[in-house]
């Protein structure tokens, strides 16, 4: 036998229902209904067997077109018990950003959203073989549903195929260096080593409540804090679209003791006309991820007498890579603190030179809790991830005398909007296709709301003429929104280097 072959693999429901089966694990606040830590098992049994019966084998992926909600996770803890590979896809991505995604990944079964029908509408002609189920209590399209499907098989435990720590749990797509989305293959392994490395690091406690801020078609929504509250036994609460009025109300009404977001959803949150009245008694700790976190944002929070610090995460490793510790927030706001638990980090030159105190240089993580690579990318893969186990993230960060980190920057192009990654090449590419666009530069810009949004530099062929309006239209179906630019400015020409090169340098010093 395996010494990586443990019957636990992936059965997080199973496992936690076994030591606290009445205890609360989940409470749908779309639906206002709640549930255990047993009734969380006995669903995913059910899915389990659904995705058996209809030949989802170990391997298989299993697509998901959804926006936040319950039946997500039993599809989600239903992959880990049958060794599937959920595939959750970008909602945010336009028809043919998915198509190619799916033709990539050719997933066996889709579920989907009944709210997104429409949406999923554009997609379906690409799904060829795959079985397609909505999500939820009734039938669309003559797809079945799936509350019908699964209550037909039986909670019982599901036997369970031989599942090692390196098999893969998840396909979460993300950007490359090329700007397309890559589906960053994450393991058993990681996703393990990420709880422990959340729950030791970050002090979790068996009585915490978060609520979910993260979409769960990201590895935030599914590796942040919902599957280590699993692990502890902890309470996750289900939220939809993000309301802020309505977090705020969650936040007093269920007593969240760790909330978690990107900076955009705080800036919000103090911005509401209830924020002030909040009782925040049980919340511990608020910590803005994704981007950095203004310390004005900050400042707001503290003035509740509450803590709000940042971390720092990314798919492929991860996510939870830092913690700062209460009493070093204030005076190091822009810190992202020390290493977690179990993951290794160093920083380095342009020459892979490991750098001292002080200096500058790109981060290096390694751990178990690292990707296995994208899936059936092994030259991208390759790019980042060196043939010791060390992942280049691209980001710059630097390390104090005490030896706290702070991310300074990134090393290449892309910025980080609402939460989202957004790659300049790829935004540049469909200006170049413009038959009015010469030249085309685009980089991201500090905004209150979103954290960063794009500036595209334009220079028109000679004798045309274009308008911002114009160019909006012209991205419609092309980009997801939050990679259309906000801000447009016209020149005569770029600045270039002396090999013809343009300087983005320059232009973010002028604009």
């Amino acid at each position: 036998m395996n010494r990586d072959d443990w019957s636990w693999i992936g059965d997080w429901t199973g496992r936690r229902a076994l030591l606290t089966p009445k205890q609360e694990a989940i409470v749908d606040n779309i639906q206002g209904k709640r549930y255990t830590f047993e009734d969380m098992d006995k669903r995913a049994n059910q899915v389990a067997r659904l995705l058996l019966d209809s030949g989802v084998q170990k391997g298989d992926r299993v697509g998901v077109y959804s926006k936040n909600r319950f039946d997500f996770l039993d599809i989600l803890f239903a992959c880990g018990k049958i060794g599937a590979i959920l595939t959750p896809f970008n909602i945010r991505l336009t028809t043919l950003e998915t198509e190619y995604l799916l033709k990539k990944t050719n997933p066996s079964m889709v579920f989907y959203d009944p709210n997104l029908e429409t949406q999923f509408n554009e997609v379906r002609p690409f799904l060829e073989k795959q079985q397609v189920v909505v999500m939820g209590e009734k039938s669309l399209n003559s797809d079945p549903n799936l509350y019908s499907l699964m209550t037909k098989r039986s909670s019982g435990a599901v036997e369970r195929p031989a599942i090692t720590m390196d098999d893969p749990y998840l396909i979460v797509f993300t950007g490359g260096t090329t700007g397309r989305p890559k589906g960053a293959v994450l393991s058993h392994r990681l996703v393990f080593w990420n709880s422990v490395n959340t729950i030791v690091s970050w002090g979790l406690r068996p009585d915490d409540i978060q609520p979910l801020l993260f979409p769960l078609f990201h590895t935030g929504g599914m590796n942040v804090l919902l599957i280590p509250f699993f692990h502890l036994g902890a309470l996750s609460i289900i939220m939809g679209d993000f309301d802020s009025e309505e977090t705020l109300r969650v936040i007093e009404r269920e007593r969240c003791s760790i909330v978690v977001g990107v900076p955009t959803i705080f800036n919000m949150l103090s911005q509401s006309s209830n924020f002030k009245k909040t009782n925040f008694e049980h919340v511990r700790v608020f910590i803005s991820g994704g981007a950095p976190c203004p310390v004005a944002i900050m400042e707001k929070y503290w003035e509740r007498g509450k803590i709000l610090k940042m971390g720092y995460g990314l798919t492929e490793v991860g996510p939870n890579n830092f913690y700062l510790p209460d009493n070093a927030v204030k005076e190091r706001p822009t810190s992202v603190g020390f290493p977690a638990f179990h993951c290794d980090m160093k920083i380095v030159d342009d020459a892979n030179n490991t750098i001292g105190n002080g200096e500058v240089g790109e981060l290096l993580l390694r751990g178990p809790n690292a990707f296995s690579g994208y899936w059936e990318e092994p030259e991208e893969t390759a790019k980042v991830m060196e043939s010791d186990g060390w992942v280049h993230t691209g980001d710059l960060v630097m390390q104090d005398t005490d030896g706290f980190y702070y991310i300074v920057g990134r090393k290449k192009e892309m910025f980080i909007s609402g939460g989202e990654n957004v790659f300049p090449t790829e935004i540049e590419e469909v200006l170049y296709n413009h038959p009015k666009i010469s030249e085309s530069a685009v980089i991201g810009v500090p905004d209150e709301k979103w954290g960063e949004v794009g500036k595209a530099f334009i220079v028109l062929r000679s004798g045309e003429s274009l308008t911002e309006d114009e160019i909006r239209k012209y991205f419609d179906g092309k980009l997801g929104r939050f990679k259309i630019p906000k801000y447009y400015e016209f020149r005569d020409d770029l600045p270039k280097s002396a090999a013809g090169k343009i300087l983005k340098k320059d232009l973010e010093d002028k604009s």
